[in-house]
């Protein structure tokens, strides 16, 4: 099954390629901001009923240097017969398209990550025919976001990251920084990133913390029962008035009992929004109502 989290995370390499400058550092490859990334068809079906598909499959043109395919996996647990599908994936798309193949898995779980590095191998007796080696996106090489200007230099690396890390005990704190951290970007641009790092979360502990540091309403994975299209897109005043009275609290300002009704009271949803824009740096609650 397909799920917000498996797709978010192989869907950023085909919009922001950039976060694979880790993979390309290691093998000590051009950074990928100068190269040429094509995204591919991921369809390996050859022969009905069989099907087969590789998450995403990029063509890179390197500035210097041969051209080769990466294919990316995104894996959240161990599966028995998936070392098997990713030596088809890698001799399939070599044969189809005389490429090299690079395999990159995606990990959130250290154990699931030491798994899939492999090698899966294909062998007769002593003799090894065919050995996969995916290069594995987790943990242990993708950095952690440990200061907010990276958001503002690297929103995607940042985002990416918050979901490689979201099961590991540091999590509350990288999305506590990643959300400093988007409060730098333009509204549109801290949009676009939290939402992507909501869905890409899905049902990991940490999600329901993302959702009380969310900031900011974006529309980019509409349908998916988000905070934002619950509170902003459906026009829920209700939700924007709690989401106002939130913020203020969790940044430990007081609201007097007059100010809590005067938002929860409100209905107006253009109101509450320019409220909720001011409940993110108001000092104190009278703020929010500044030059009305």
């Amino acid at each position: 099954m397909v799920t917000s989290t498996h797709e978010t995370s192989h869907r950023i390499f085909q919009d922001h390629p950039e976060v694979l400058t880790p993979a390309f550092k290691a093998l000590g490859l051009p950074p990928p901001a100068k190269a040429i990334i094509e995204a591919l068809t991921p369809d390996a079906t050859e022969v009905k009923p069989l099907e087969r598909r590789v998450d995403t499959v990029l063509r890179v043109e390197p500035s210097d240097g041969d051209g080769f395919l990466i294919a990316i996996e995104a894996q959240t647990d161990r599966a028995r017969d998936k070392g098997f599908s990713w030596s088809y994936y890698v001799a399939y798309l070599r044969a189809k398209f005389d490429l090299p193949v690079l395999l990159v898995t995606v990990c959130r779980k250290r154990s699931t990550a030491s798994w899939a590095a492999g090698p899966f191998e294909c062998r007769v007796g002593t003799w090894t025919t065919q050995s996969t080696r995916p290069f594995v996106l987790g943990p242990d090489n993708v950095p952690e976001i440990t200061d907010d200007s990276v958001v503002a230099r690297e929103p995607a690396m940042a985002t990416f990251s918050a979901i490689v890390h979201s099961e590991s005990e540091n999590a509350p704190a990288i999305l506590s920084m990643v959300a400093r951290g988007m409060r730098s970007l333009d509204r549109a641009t801290a949009k676009y990133w939290c939402e992507w790092l909501e869905v890409g979360l899905e049902n990991t502990p940490v999600r329901e913390t993302w959702r009380e540091l969310e900031k900011m309403v974006a529309t980019y994975f509409p349908g998916r029962g988000t905070l934002f299209e619950e509170t902003y897109l459906e026009g829920k005043a209700e939700g924007k008035a709690e989401s106002v009275l939130s913020v203020l609290e969790k940044r430990g300002i007081p609201v007097p009992e007059a100010t809590r009704d005067r938002i929860t009271t409100c209905t107006d949803l253009d109101t509450l929004t320019l409220w909720f824009d001011r409940s993110l740096t108001a000092t104190t609650a009278e703020d929010l109502f500044i030059e009305e």
